[in-house]
C-alpha cells in the first residue's frame, strides 16, 4: 500500500520551500523538493512583497514534490502553509487582490503605532490583546493602510494573512488560521477580533472573519493547479499551525511529563518562551515585553521577539556591497577566532530591526556604551552572537521573575546549527541547551496536518519528533 505524503510549504522572510514529509512506524521523514530566495521590492508605495513571484515558485514546487512522491512511490494526500507573522492582504468582493501586500518592515508605520497608544493606552490594548508592543504588528499597518489608502480598505471584503493568502491560492477558499492571526494585535486573548477595540481607532472590520483552529481541512486543491502540478484531484488543502513559531513549537521534543523547560526557536527572528494553558496579561508581563501568541492544541505561546540572526544576515549583505563576501560557516569561524572581542550590545535596539548598514549600527551602539567598537568581520559576528545570548539570558530570568520554573531549553530552527551561538547561549544563561531538530517548522507543519491540532495531537507530534531526532545537548562551559 503506498504511503501517504504530505506536503509543507515554509516560507521565512528571505526563501521559501516545498518540503515532502511521510510519518510511518512512528517517525516522520522530511525531503526538501524545492527553495526558492525572494525578498521584499522597494516601491514607490513601500516595501511589499513580491506576491506574484512566491506564488509562481510555489507552484514549481508543488510540481517538482509530485514528482518526487511519483519516483518514490508515495501518495501525495495534504499541503499546507506557514509563514513569518503579521503581514495581510485585501482582497475584494471578486476575491481580486487589492494591491501588493506591505513588508513589516516598512518604516509607514511609526506615526501610527504612536497614536494609537496615545488613544488607548498600552494596558488596555495588552490586556485585551495580549501581544507585545511592536511597530511591526498589523494593527498599525492596518492603520497606515487605512489613512493612506482608505478606499482600498473600506471596498476589502476580506483580510487574509500571508499563509492565508496562500491557502486560498491554493484552494480558493477563504479563511484565517487562529495562530497567524494572533500576531496581529487585533484579536482577543479568546479568540475574537477585538472589534470595538479596532472601531475605537476608527478602523473598518467588516473584513474580519471568525479564525479556525489549526488542523482544521480546508478543501480540495483548486483543479487548475492540480493539472498543472500534476498533483491528484483529492489533494487537500489543511491548516497548519500557520504561524511559523506555533509550528516551530509544536516540534519541540519535550517531554509531556517535563514542565520546567523554555523554547527558542533560532532562525532571522529569534522567539524565546514558555508554553501556557492560559495567557498572562499581567502588568508584570506587559513591562516585561512578553506576548501571548496562539500555538498548536489550544496552548499559549508565551514569548519575546528577539532580532536574532537577521544582524548577522545584515552584516553579511553589507560586507558582501563592500566586495567582501563570506558565507556563514566562514563568518562563523571568524567569529570564533574572535575569541577575545566581548563588545555586548542590546540586541533588540530597534536600529538592528531595520536593513541598511548593519556594520555602522553596531559600532555606533558600541560607542555609546563605551565598549571596543567592532571592526572586522569576525568581530562583528561575533559583537551579533554575544549580544543574542546576553539577550537570551536576561528574558529567560525575566520569564523566572514571571514566576516560570526553567532548568532547560530547547532550542529548534536553523539557528541550531550555529554551534558559537549555542555554546554562547549556553554560557550565558548557565542552562543546557537541547539542540533539535533544526527542521521544526517544517516538521511542526507536516504532522499537525498528519495527526491534527488538538491538544492530544500535540502530544502525539511530540512524541514522534522524539523518536525521529537526533537532539544533542550543549552544557555551559563554567
Amino acid at each position: 500500500m503506498p504511503t501517504p505524503a504530505h506536503l509543507a510549504i515554509d516560507m521565512g522572510a528571505e526563501s521559501g520551500r516545498v518540503i515532502v514529509g511521510t510519518l510511518a512506524n512512528g517517525r516522520v521523514a522530511i525531503d526538501e523538493a524545492h527553495r526558492f530566495n525572494h525578498l521584499a521590492v522597494d516601491l514607490p508605495t513601500g516595501l511589499h512583497w513580491d506576491t506574484t513571484g512566491i506564488l509562481r515558485e510555489i507552484t514549481a514546487g508543488l510540481a517538482v514534490a509530485a514528482r518526487r512522491c511519483a519516483e518514490r512511490g508515495l501518495t501525495p494526500t495534504t499541503v499546507g502553509a506557514d509563514t513569518w507573522g503579521v503581514d495581510f492582504a485585501l482582497l475584494d468582493t471578486s476575491h481580486e487582490l487589492l494591491g501588493l501586500p506591505h513588508c513589516y518592515r516598512d518604516p509607514r508605520t511609526a506615526p501610527h503605532y504612536d497614536a494609537a497608544l496615545a488613544k488607548l493606552g498600552k494596558p488596555r490594548i495588552y490586556g485585551r490583546t495580549g501581544i507585545q508592543f511592536m511597530p511591526i504588528n498589523t494593527l498599525y499597518h492596518l492603520m497606515a493602510a487605512h489613512a493612506d489608502t482608505p478606499g482600498l480598505v473600506q471596498q476589502a471584503h476580506r483580510l487574509l494573512f500571508m499563509p492565508d493568502l496562500i491557502h486560498f491560492f491554493l484552494s480558493g477558499k477563504l479563511a484565517n488560521e487562529r495562530t497567524i492571526a494572533s500576531t496581529s494585535q487585533m484579536l482577543d486573548t479568546d479568540g475574537r477580533w477585538a472589534t470595538d477595540l479596532l472601531a475605537q481607532l476608527d478602523l473598518p472590520t467588516h473584513m474580519l472573519h471568525a479564525p479556525v483552529e489549526p488542523g482544521t481541512r480546508l478543501g480540495a486543491l483548486r483543479p487548475s493547479l492540480a493539472e498543472a502540478t500534476g498533483l491528484p484531484s483529492d489533494f487537500v488543502v489543511v491548516l497548519p499551525g500557520s504561524h511559523d513559531t506555533a509550528s516551530a513549537v509544536a516540534a519541540v521534543p519535550a517531554d509531556p511529563a517535563d514542565h520546567n523547560w523554555c523554547y527558542l526557536s533560532s532562525g532571522t527572528w529569534s522567539l524565546l518562551g514558555v508554553e501556557r494553558d492560559t495567557p498572562d496579561t499581567s502588568d508584570a508581563a506587559l513591562a516585561a515585553g512578553f506576548t501571548n501568541e496562539a500555538g498548536v492544541g489550544g496552548k499559549i505561546r508565551f514569548l519575546k521577539n528577539i532580532s536574532g540572526l537577521y544582524i548577522v544576515q545584515e552584516i553579511r549583505r553589507d560586507l558582501a556591497r563592500q566586495g567582501n563576501e563570506h558565507d556563514y560557516p566562514t563568518l562563523t569561524r571568524l567569529a570564533e577566532e574572535a575569541a577575545g572581542f566581548e563588545t555586548t550590545l542590546d540586541a533588540n535596539d530597534p536600529r538592528f530591526a531595520t536593513p541598511g548598514d548593519m556594520p555602522a549600527k553596531l559600532r555606533a551602539a558600541a560607542e555609546e556604551t563605551g565598549q571596543p567598537a567592532p571592526q572586522t568581520p569576525g568581530e562583528l559576528v561575533r559583537c551579533a552572537l554575544r549580544s543574542l545570548a546576553k539577550c537570551y539570558a536576561d528574558t529567560i530570568d525575566q520569564l523566572r521573575d514571571l514566576g516560570n520554573t526553567i532548568d532547560r531549553i530547547h532550542l529548534v530552527g536553523g539557528g541550531g546549527q550555529n554551534q558559537l551561538l549555542n555554546q554562547l547561549t549556553a554560557d550565558a544563561t548557565g542552562l543546557p541547551v537541547i539542540v533539535g531538530p533544526t527542521e521544526a517548522t517544517a516538521i511542526g507543519n507536516l504532522l499537525t496536518q498528519a495527526l491534527g491540532g488538538t491538544a492530544d495531537s500535540l502530544k502525539k507530534i511530540r512524541e514522534v519528533v522524539r523518536a525521529s531526532t537526533e537532539l544533542s545537548t550543549v552544557t555551559p562551559a563554567r
